[in-house]
């Protein structure tokens, strides 16, 4: 789903941004969601919390971060949290088509806006690589995930995503680009939940499954759906990699066609829904966004600053906030 979109200036990075600077990491707010759960661990198929007990997140994906820059603020981020029960949400931040590749400095401030936004609220965030040729750009993820490895390897609030979607990579490829970015965030000290897309769009789960990654702990794979396109031949074979032993992450879903346009699908969506819920699959709906398509939770114009009412919300942004309500 790459299409143009308008792009918002942001400032670069200040000094205090100088990621040679530690972190010292507060106190997740208390009865939130980290709080509550801490840092997340791979178990056989699972994602378990601190206590050993599956967990299930649920949010939103906010949209590419070179075009949906408007929506990578803490008013959205405290507004998904208190008034759409996000347990997390995703920054998915651009790399190629002007994102990261071209204005580094900006995109790493709009990702760390939105972490930042995160851990104050005592959600979990998803530093997603949006990119569907990393393999390419194996050295530029090195050198940012090593970066934000030091800087939130002690914030169990944070989740990194190393490949959001392998288009025509092979198992083989993204599998050895994949060792090699794990190896530079664990290198860094960080034992956080890494997710590593899977070949042909993240729908490759059972390529994953036939040769997972073992060099290190703490690894999940990446399931992406569609309800307009990808049915119960899908879950199938989600179903089957999970008997396999790995365990999936649904960072991104759609309630329409892969276009992100197209037919709306509430019914196949809620057959989705109710997959990941009885396997405790943890969830992001895309998008946080007012871009005129299906997909899209929010009209356009619709503020950027969060507290959207009822009539701020397209089809898919209603049902979806419905279901992180219930």
């Amino acid at each position: 789903m790459v299409e143009p979109g308008p792009t918002t200036p942001t400032s670069p990075a200040t000094p205090a941004d100088d990621p040679a600077t530690p972190t010292h990491p507060t106190p997740a707010p208390l009865a939130s969601p980290v709080a509550t759960n801490g840092q997340l661990k791979v178990v056989g198929n699972q994602i378990q919390n601190q206590n050993g007990v599956a967990v299930q997140l649920k949010g939103m994906s906010l949209f590419w971060s070179q075009w949906g820059s408007a929506f990578y603020n803490a008013s959205v981020v405290n507004s998904l949290a208190d008034n759409w029960k996000v347990t997390v949400v995703r920054a998915a931040m651009a790399v190629e088509e002007g994102g990261y590749l071209t204005n580094p400095a900006a995109e790493k401030a709009r990702v760390k806006t939105v972490v930042d936004a995160a851990i104050a609220k005592g959600i979990y965030v998803i530093i997603d690589w949006h990119d569907h040729s990393a393999t390419q750009h194996t050295a530029q993820s090195k050198a940012f995930f090593t970066e934000m490895a030091q800087l939130y390897k002690n914030t169990p609030n944070v989740i990194f995503e190393i490949f959001n979607e392998p288009d025509n990579e092979s198992w083989s490829e993204v599998r050895a680009y994949a060792v090699e970015i794990i190896g530079a965030i664990r290198g860094a000290g960080a034992p956080n939940l890494v997710v590593v897309g899977t070949p042909t769009w993240s729908q490759g789960v059972d390529a994953a499954a036939s040769n997972p990654i073992t060099q290190y702990p703490n690894v999940a794979y990446t399931l992406h759906f569609y309800a307009g396109t990808h049915g119960q031949w899908l879950r199938d074979r989600a179903a089957a990699a999970l008997s396999r032993g790995i365990a999936l992450f649904v960072t991104e879903f759609g309630t329409c066609d892969a276009s992100g346009n197209g037919n709306l699908n509430l019914n196949e969506s809620q057959l989705w829904i109710d997959f990941m819920n009885s396997r405790k699959l943890s969830w992001a709906n895309w998008s946080l966004h007012d871009k005129p398509e299906t997909a899209s939770a929010l009209v356009p114009g619709a503020s950027t600053t969060g507290n959207w009412p009822a009539s701020a919300l397209t089809p898919s942004g209603t049902f979806i906030k419905q279901k992180l309500l219930q």
